[in-house]
């Protein structure tokens, strides 16, 4: 009876191991993912290859990225990115002066701030201003950056 029971068990352990294989698709063939080719050239045409944009950096290795943005930044920003839409940089600021900085530059410009937008938590703060020419959101978004200055970026939404 023995022998019986170890012969069964095997064939159990055989048909559960076939299972598991056509359940999990098991086989020797894999196929790998198909990688785009790259563009060939017929002798005289040639690859664009995008610009970079010009990146700039001062005496005390602050860096400035891109062109000019319509958003106005702190008096003391630095690490700044600019694209036409948008505008990212850090200030040594406090909060609630950044807060004050937007509120009133903004207002000056006639946006009018969506105070349902509103949220202040610590060092963090997002503030939304309506009215721009293209009808989209200007979005002022703050973070703490961990090392006594605050994130800012600043986006058309």
């Amino acid at each position: 009876m023995k022998k019986y029971s170890v012969t069964l068990a095997i064939l159990a352990l055989v048909l559960a191991s076939l299972a598991c294989q056509t359940v999990m698709g098991g086989g020797d063939s894999f196929d790998p993912p198909q990688v785009p080719e790259m563009p060939q050239t017929d002798g005289g045409d040639e690859i664009e290859i995008p610009t970079v944009p010009s990146i700039a950096t001062d005496e005390s290795g602050n860096v400035t990225v891109g062109g000019e943005s319509e958003f106005p930044v702190t008096s003391d920003a630095f690490n700044v990115v600019n694209t036409p839409e948008m505008v990212a940089f850090q200030t040594k600021m406090s909060t609630d002066d950044v807060l004050k900085f937007y509120r009133d530059e903004f207002a000056s410009q006639g946006y009018k701030e969506d105070e349902s937008m509103a949220i202040t938590f610590g060092k963090t703060f997002t503030l939304a201003f309506t009215g721009h020419e293209s009808g989209k959101v200007i979005y002022v978004v703050g973070a703490d950056a961990g090392d006594g200055s605050i994130y800012v970026t600043i986006t058309l939404g």
